[in-house]
């Protein structure tokens, strides 16, 4: 009988298109993973991968084999040893990416709340800004802002965030007033640039029901959503930026919201998942969860 490791081994390698991310994945040497691949061909008598130094793609017969392979895998996955007969509790590791500002103060109250509703799970929660694949660092979710790019990942939308445009009192009570999107020309923007590829993200507005957006020529851009808030009540200048970050600043009057009528169409949020039919209890939780977050704001 072959070793269900081997094929888990395969699997990973597939995913990945690579021994070393595969082995790393895993927490084995990548001597090791590449033994065990080999083993599993030898058992075959079939070549899964076509190597090279730069390389690793999958044969036809590895195609087929990884086809199976993941349905039979995530069907394993989903099995809950721990609620074998009367119960159907979660339980187990949830490897979580998500961005660092919606990660802290979205994201992880709503993993503080399932850890009370579900003891048996455990939690992985990686926040970085970077674009984190869902399969390359092995995790079970990703949240990501916009849409969805990977045909072959599935999305759920677990929010939705409306952009506002916001500036401190100190800076507007020395500034001429904004009473329309041209008057932005003679103030200074706060730019965010975009960590994922660099590039700067224009504003964008809602204007007689066509989209505008303005790409301002600025000598202050930040990469960082809480950094870019707290810019904006430092007096520095005006910031557009997902309701989440400027919430606690509108309510207290250290920020003002303006041109509020021309407000673009909100930010997708959306819960990436390996695609496969096939759930495991502990991620149906956590989509659930998030979901329900998304249900209970005000106004839902």
């Amino acid at each position: 009988m072959k070793n269900l490791s081997q094929f888990v081994n395969f699997s990973a390698v597939a995913r990945h298109g690579s021994f070393a991310q595969a082995a790393r994945e895993l927490g084995l040497a990548p001597s090791s993973m590449a033994k065990s691949v080999a083993r599993l061909e030898k058992d075959l008598n079939a070549r899964l991968f076509h190597r090279t130094t730069r390389s690793v793609t999958l044969t036809e017969e590895g195609r087929a084999l990884y086809a199976k392979c993941e349905l039979l895998l995530a069907q394993i996955d989903a099995l809950d040893l721990t609620s074998v007969g009367a119960s159907d509790e979660p339980a187990g590791m949830l490897r979580i990416g998500a961005p660092i500002g919606y990660g802290v103060r979205i994201v992880l109250p709503v993993l503080a709340r399932l850890r009370e509703r579900h003891p048996a799970l455990e939690f992985d929660l990686r926040l970085s800004d970077s674009r984190v694949s869902v399969l390359d660092e092995g995790l079970d979710a990703v949240v990501r802002f916009g849409q969805l790019e990977d045909s072959s990942l599935i999305a759920h939308q677990i929010d939705e965030q409306p952009l506002v445009l916001c500036a401190s009192p100190t800076y507007l009570a020395g500034h001429d007033p904004i009473r329309a999107i041209r008057d932005l020309v003679h103030h200074t923007i706060i730019v965010f640039r975009l960590p994922t590829h660099g590039r700067d993200r224009p504003l964008e507005f809602i204007e007689k029901g066509k989209t505008v957006t303005l790409t301002p020529d600025t000598p202050f851009r930040i990469s960082h959503g809480e950094a870019l808030a707290e810019a904006a009540v430092l007096g520095i200048g005006i910031a557009q930026m997902p309701q989440f970050f400027a919430q606690p600043y509108l309510a207290e009057g250290s920020l003002v919201e303006l041109l509020p009528k021309c407000r673009p169409a909100p930010l997708a949020v959306n819960l990436v998942l390996p695609g496969s039919r096939v759930r495991a209890g502990r991620v149906r939780a956590l989509v659930e969860a998030l979901t329900e977050q998304r249900r209970a704001k005000p106004g839902r």
